[in-house]
């Protein structure tokens, strides 16, 4: 029996009791289930599903949180205990690969009934995109070195072509060498990094001759970031600055970004390209990669809190390639290069999700409750399931100043 503290999860703790909602979720649950290659098996023993990885639904709350929240009550269920699996990734995947026709197009009008829209409190302006970052990076360095590999790295790491590697930093080097390519990086470049991390581009692009001036919002990065860019003997080529992309100023051979737009949301995203576009200097070039989803599931999702936003990445928004495309175009950007890593970023979420499992007692030790270890397995597991099936991809885009083209795709809805 999964425990949950009321004071710390209040969502969680008290399932919604709608019985009508309940039943009309149960109704179309089942109907989704009956066309997935998934073992679903639900409380009363009944079994549905065309056959393949294992979900249980332990208690009828499912279903009531389901019809009331939809994606958040799923995800709220699961930190409940009231379903779960033996292989997350597995089972979520199938739901993943189609996520677009699992409620009928009649119905799914009835999302509108449940999906609960993006807080404005969660707007990116500079103070929202402060706290937003707070409440994620600055959980705390330790319980981000208990999974990323000794580079500290967060974000899609690039495996080599044997599919059997699992040599995560040699993968998260070649990542960092990849959109450092693509930008020109070199002896003597003046390099600008939109987003630090842990410093672990920044160091890359030091070792490589470059100067390196690199921005954070995340107090507890910069502070960690700062201490490994000394230890690695580059801090006289690195400055790390906390500061807000918008705040940057200055020219720059090489602007790069590795998974950070996903955070800066569509309301900001024509202030960063023309921020990237801003500070290159002649000649220039920018590495960028990015987090994409369909177009189509951007559009109709835009506005729609979810499970991740709401309990991981408040303010987060994923772009998608014609997105890209079109911001950047708009900006004065033109892309020259890119290069997919959808599967490697599967891949790098697995080697985190064991990771994450293995070291449970050090997150227990660090004052992590069970809620909170069960939220991040399932928030690994669901995005491992994202690009296993492809729904969700990751690219690393090379751009130069380039003429402005044809408009983007109109947002519609």
């Amino acid at each position: 029996m999964t425990t949950v503290r009321a004071d710390r999860w209040p969502g969680v703790a008290t399932a919604p009791h709608a019985p009508a909602r309940a039943w009309l979720a149960e109704r179309l649950f089942r109907l989704a289930v009956a066309r997935l290659p998934v073992t679903v098996r639900l409380p009363g023993g009944e079994t549905i599903g065309r056959g393949g990885p294992l979900l249980r639904v332990a208690r009828p709350a499912f279903f009531h949180r389901l019809g009331t929240r939809s994606t958040v009550g799923f995800g709220e269920a699961y930190l409940a205990g009231d379903w779960t699996s033996p292989d997350l990734a597995a089972a979520l995947t199938p739901f993943a690969a189609r996520l677009a026709t699992l409620v009928p197009r009649p119905l799914q009008v009835l999302r509108q009934l449940v999906d609960a829209r993006r807080p404005a409190g969660e707007r990116n302006t500079p103070a929202g995109a402060r706290a937003n970052v707070h409440r994620h990076y600055d959980l705390s360095n330790d319980l981000f070195a208990a999974f990323l590999d000794e580079s500290m790295t967060y974000s899609a790491a690039w495996f080599g072509p044997d599919p059997g590697d699992a040599d995560l930093h040699a993968a998260q080097l070649r990542k960092i060498d990849g959109v450092l390519d693509l930008a020109g990086v070199g002896p003597g470049g003046r390099v600008l990094e939109i987003g630090t991390g842990w410093g672990s581009l920044a160091i890359r692009a030091a070792r490589r001759g470059a100067t390196v001036t690199t921005l954070t919002i995340s107090a507890e990065q910069h502070d960690l970031a700062v201490e490994r860019i000394a230890a690695a003997g580059v801090a006289d080529r690195v400055e790390v600055r906390l500061a807000d992309y918008r705040e940057a100023a200055g020219s720059y051979d090489a602007v790069v970004s590795v998974e950070m737009i996903e955070a800066v949301g569509e309301e900001y995203w024509p202030v960063y390209f023309a921020t990237l576009r801003r500070l290159l200097a002649p000649g220039g070039r920018v590495g960028l990669q990015a987090i994409t989803m369909p177009h189509d599931r951007m559009v109709a999702t835009r506005h729609s809190q979810t499970w991740i936003t709401e309990y991981v990445f408040p303010g987060g928004q994923l772009l998608s390639v014609p997105a890209v495309e079109g911001q950047a175009r708009d900006a004065g950007l033109a892309i020259t290069a890119r290069r997919r890593l959808g599967e490697h970023y599967a891949r790098t979420l697995r080697l985190w999700r064991a990771r994450f499992a293995s070291a449970a007692d050090r997150v227990s030790e660090l004052g992590f409750d069970e809620t909170f270890r069960r939220l991040w397995e399932l928030y690994l597991a669901y995005c491992e399931a994202g690009f296993r099936a492809g729904y969700l991809d990751v690219w690393q885009f090379g751009l130069q100043p380039g003429e402005p083209g044809d408009r983007p795709p109109r947002l519609a809805g």
